[in-house]
């Protein structure tokens, strides 16, 4: 969530942040603001909603300067609007911020009893008040910024900009990741390289703690205590993440269709296919040995581990427990011996996750981590990586790297079976030719696509819908409503079918579409069960479901949607494609902002 970039530089920077900030908009944000120095004085322009309004504000009122600091934020503290827009002043100082300030309250209160005046309802004011202070008190302007970060507590990440000083930014990092770029008498400072593939692909990330001095000649990092410390620099892959939508209405769109291509390389990556085996990669613990294995994770992110649950019980028979990351960091879960721990994260910035891996980790857990992003911090402080190859994800709500964290899982699964001697050396490659066909069947489904349209024409005009699956498909039912309220809004449950007569039943009248995720499997008759009483008070089914599933069904639906047959082992992979077709157009006929949906935010780097 919101996006900052910096840039000590050697002409006009203001347009060049400007087009660095459209590169975070995936990220999520609800306004939008620069501040630059030019001739001694601090100028800023800012605007709430998009970055089409800053861009025209610049258009009328434009900013010179070749220091300065750009921000796209999504609300926490006060309403979205021009006043709490960042960046944000205070006399001589320029902040922006990422995060939250846990103890913004009791420092605003001490701000106001010494007499500074507040413009705005965020915390981040609070920041630049307090730098202001220390400058009052006769600190020089890194100092001041090394005494305020002291008293902060919370999840932050900072660019802060002094008038007086057109060589330096100081950029500070708590939680929210935030980057460095280096340039040839130019420096920059980003949320991560895809804000700054445009000026340089060597980047310095930084570590939790760290705050780091930026001038043309380079930049110094330390530690919270003022110590000097030595981060890598690196090649980023930054470069790679320059995308546009090419031929699409919109990112979900593209990344939709990107499915089948995706999933193969991800696939590929775990599997070897010639052979019908699954390769042998790095592992952080012995599966054989393993007796629990713990997963957490958030949103599309959990359903995937949900999913993954399934899979790795019922083939390598050990035990998993799954939490969503926000409850498993407060449980206090009592952790057992001989135990492991596995996260997933499409951008491995996601806080509540970071914060269970942290947990893990003090209990001395070996951990693995499931994400879209190498460089992401869940990544670099877990044991073993499993990257998911999807590329670079712009909408705001998941899908192709929940499909490519299905197909990690997935090889995960076998290689634990084949590791614990549940499946023999046929099974293995039966499992590993069958998820091979994911690809080519996803690319089958994409087809549906001109019958999904028509059917989501229907479904736009509904108020609330129900989902409901079965073993792996109750996850997905889950991910579908999902999906749905995400961005079109619709209300949307999902349940596992066998609750709808606890509950969720009560709810069933021909204004409610029930949305039945349903293969012709080992339980597809209990679902039929559950159609049929749906139907007996009135619900409008929609049925998805393979040929045999749509032959026998004895329902009458509203629409049947009839994907091709596939293997158990890759049934979520396959199915994940109508559901997010189905909800990807009817939010195009409500017509919402279908890559950022209001209030959404793609990296949530705050709990």
């Amino acid at each position: 969530m919101c996006g900052i970039v910096g840039i000590v530089g050697r002409a006009d920077v203001a347009p060049h942040i400007v087009d660095a900030l459209k590169r975070l908009e995936y990220r999520g944000y609800d306004s939008a603001g620069v501040a630059t120095i030019s001739d001694g004085a601090l100028g800023r322009r800012r605007a709430e909603g998009k970055l089409v309004n800053l861009e025209r504000r610049l258009a009328d009122e434009p900013l010179d300067g070749t220091i300065g600091i750009g921000h796209t934020r999504w609300a926490t503290h006060g309403v979205p609007n021009e006043a709490n827009a960042h960046p944000h002043f205070s006399g001589d100082v320029a902040v922006v911020h990422n995060g939250i300030i846990e103890n913004f309250a009791e420092l605003r209160a001490a701000l106001i009893a010494d007499g500074f005046e507040f413009h705005s309802q965020t915390d981040t004011e609070v920041i630049a008040h307090l730098i202001t202070r220390e400058l009052k008190a006769g600190k020089d302007p890194v100092s001041a910024a090394h005494a305020s970060l002291r008293v902060l507590r919370g999840a932050f990440a900072l660019a802060i900009m002094f008038r007086g000083d057109e060589d330096l930014i100081i950029g500070a990092r708590n939680g929210p990741p935030l980057a460095v770029g280096h340039g040839e008498g130019e420096m920059y400072l980003g949320s991560d390289a895809i804000a700054l593939a445009p000026f340089t692909n060597a980047i310095t990330y930084l570590e939790d703690g760290d705050w780091a001095v930026l001038r043309r000649s380079g930049v110094e990092i330390f530690d919270i205590e003022g110590s000097p410390v030595s981060r890598r620099r690196q090649q980023s892959l930054g470069t790679a993440y320059m995308v546009d939508k090419g031929n699409y209405r919109h990112f979900m769109e593209k990344e939709i269709y990107e499915q089948p291509e995706v999933v193969s390389h991800t696939l590929a990556n775990y599997l070897d296919f010639a052979n019908s085996k699954v390769k042998e990669f790095s592992l952080p613990f012995d599966f054989a040995k393993l007796d629990r294995l713990y997963v957490s994770a958030c949103g599309t992110a959990y359903l995937a581990g949900l999913v993954g649950k399934y899979w790795i019980e019922r083939y390598a028979r050990l035990p998993v427990d799954i939490d969503i990351a926000s409850e498993f960091r407060y449980r206090e879960l009592p952790i057992t011996k001989n135990s492991a721990a596995l996260f997933i994260s499409q951008s491995g910035e996601t806080a509540d996750t970071l914060a269970s891996l942290r947990y893990c980790r003090s209990e001395g857990l070996p951990i693995g981590a499931i994400v879209n992003v190498r460089e992401s911090t869940i990544a670099r402080e877990s044991d073993a990586v499993f990257p998911t190859l999807a590329g670079p994800e712009i909408g705001v709500a998941s899908t192709k790297a929940f499909t490519c964290q299905l197909s990690v899982l997935a090889a995960l699964a076998v290689r634990a079976a084949v590791a614990r001697g549940t499946v023999d050396a046929a099974q293995e490659a039966q499992l590993v030719r069958e998820l091979s066909e994911a690809p080519g069947l996803a690319h089958q489904v994409l087809k549906l696509a001109s019958q999904i349209e028509r059917l989501a024409r229907d479904l736009s005009q509904y108020k609330h819908v129900l989902y409901l699956g079965r073993d792996t498909n109750f996850p997905l039912a889950m991910e579908g409503a999902l999906k749905l309220k995400e961005i079109s809004y619709i209300h949307a449950e999902g349940y596992a079918a066998g609750e709808l007569k606890h509950g969720p039943i009560a709810l069933i009248d021909e204004k409610m579409p029930v949305i039945v995720i349903a293969p012709h499997d080992r339980i597809f008759e209990k679902t039929v069960s559950n159609m049929q009483e749906v139907a007996a008070r009135g619900g409008k089914i929609i049925l998805i479901t393979d040929a045999k599933g749509a032959a026998e069904s004895t329902v009458d639906t509203l629409a049947t949607i009839v994907v091709p047959d596939v293997p158990e082992i890759i049934s979520p992979i396959i199915y994940a494609l109508p559901i997010q077709l189905l909800a990807y157009y009817t939010a195009v006929f409500i017509g919402t902002d279908v890559d950022q949906p209001r209030n959404l935010a793609k990296s949530v780097t705050v709990e």
